[in-house]
């Protein structure tokens, strides 16, 4: 299972969203530079390293944006640690505007 599918069905587990989007913008950062075994290198924005998160949730009702962010990433925690390098969170409760 990609680590893209892998992510989706953690947050439909963790937070049974109206919404969900799990966006692979790795080749977004192709050409950036990273510390790749202790030596700078160019990433070359291929695999699965750099993801956009947008959720819409009851879970997330009456709870501020870092508390949001706080409880995605605890749900991503073993892809983090697994070498996840970027994670943008666009959290949001239902009713909530979002910009997509």
């Amino acid at each position: 299972m990609s680590m893209q599918a892998t992510m989706e069905a953690k947050l439909a587990e963790a937070f049974s969203p109206e919404r969900l989007a799990v966006i692979n913008e790795s080749h977004l950062h192709a050409g950036h530079h990273h510390v790749e075994d202790g030596h700078v290198a160019e990433f070359d924005g291929k695999g699965e390293t750099h993801f956009r998160v947008r959720i819409v949730a009851p879970a997330f009702a009456g709870m501020g944006r870092v508390d949001r962010h706080r409880a995605v990433n605890a749900a991503l925690a073993v892809e983090i640690k697994a070498g996840l390098h970027a994670l943008a969170i666009e959290a949001a409760a239902p009713g909530e505007a979002v910009r997509w």
